[in-house]
């Protein structure tokens, strides 16, 4: 993936966010604003639902989508903004999911699968990245706890500005310092510049 697809998408992401958190605080009973901002929920669901399940599963979970879709533009889908802490703690539970599913025993973690598409691994590096893959599993999992403490505890406000902004800068952040402390804790490992770590995560897997 060239590089300038990647800043593309990152500006994309940046510029989705701040959307979000807008619509979420001025117009969050909005249909139109109910229908942008619970779309990668129900894009994450197919797509899960037509990898384990089939065509079924797909069908299953698109025919619930429109379900929901005519609820939302009809004015009976009530309160919205359960809706909305809905899809951030279970976009991450997912990922939590995702990640921690791949430390079992005799298993290349996840961060280890990214890593073999740019390199082959070492022993010393399939522990490393083992390491690195429950670091992440467990910051998703934080955030499916914060998100729930913000919601019940703060306005609704505060909520907003978690899911939109602090949580994808945390990931952001977590991604860049693991980069930047790796070499100072491995120096031996063979150095790979942060655009091929980003490649990596988009590249198909070796066969």
């Amino acid at each position: 993936m060239p590089a300038w697809r990647i800043a593309l998408m990152l500006l994309v992401g940046v510029a989705y966010a701040g959307a979000s958190h807008w619509m979420m605080v001025y117009h969050a009973a909005e249909p139109w604003a109910v229908v942008v901002l619970l779309v990668p929920l129900w894009l994450t669901g197919m797509g899960l639902a037509g990898q384990h399940l089939g065509r079924a599963g797909l069908a299953l979970v698109a025919v619930l989508g429109l379900a929901g879709l005519a609820l939302v533009m009809s004015g009976h889908a009530g309160d919205p903004n359960p809706l909305y802490v809905l899809q951030h703690v279970g976009i991450n539970a997912l990922l939590a999911g995702w990640f921690g599913g791949t430390l079992r025993a005799g298993q290349t973690s996840l961060i280890g699968q990214f890593a073999q598409r740019i390199h082959t691994l070492t022993p010393d590096m399939r522990r490393y990245t083992a390491r690195v893959t429950a670091v992440w599993t467990v910051y998703f999992c934080a955030v499916c706890v914060l998100s729930l403490a913000v919601y019940l505890l703060r306005p609704f406000e505060d909520w907003s500005l978690f899911s939109n902004v602090i949580t994808p800068v945390g990931v952001g952040a977590l991604f860049v310092g693991e980069y930047l402390l790796r070499y100072r804790l491995h120096p031996e490992f063979e150095r790979v510049r942060l655009i091929d770590a980003v490649r990596a995560f988009y590249a198909p897997a070796k066969q």
